[in-house]
């Protein structure tokens, strides 16, 4: 299985934690973490992450981010083809740069889009044949039923 966390399940970690929602997302994207360290799962890392990841304001949560690259299964290139892609995908309704993170997973053959973005969830509920969930649903349904 092969996954893609966009930019906000990477930050899910270091958001404030009140909100119930948001710590079982924090939990639950730490589990999917661990899944990608010790390869159960593949993982896909894009250009649209490295250039959203850049604009980062605090360089600690920068580089711990961006430590995830090396351990990438597949790189993508942010090409004229992913921006043509993110653009057809922008018809959906989703953002420019969510766009381009959902084009980088599909070109990435990814099996699913983690994102912790209420919008894209509601939008794209799935992309050609690749699932677009939350983290909480990934381990909860998607993950444990491919055990």
């Amino acid at each position: 299985m092969r996954i893609y966390l966009d930019n906000c399940c990477y930050n899910r970690p270091f958001d404030e934690q009140a909100q119930l929602r948001v710590r079982l997302e924090t939990v639950t994207k730490l589990a999917v973490q661990l899944l990608m360290a010790t390869r159960a799962v593949e993982y896909a890392w894009s250009g649209v992450l490295d250039y959203e990841i850049s604009f980062n304001p605090f360089p600690k949560r920068q580089t711990s981010i961006m430590w995830w690259k090396e351990g990438a299964a597949v790189y993508v290139e942010t090409t004229d083809e992913i921006i043509r892609r993110g653009e057809e995908i922008e018809q959906l309704g989703v953002k420019p740069k969510d766009a381009l993170h959902l084009a980088s997973a599909e070109k990435a053959n990814c099996d699913m889009f983690l994102t912790t973005d209420r919008g894209i969830l509601k939008k794209v509920p799935v992309l050609g044949r690749m699932k677009v969930v939350n983290p909480i649903q990934f381990i909860s349904e998607e993950y444990n039923a491919n055990l």
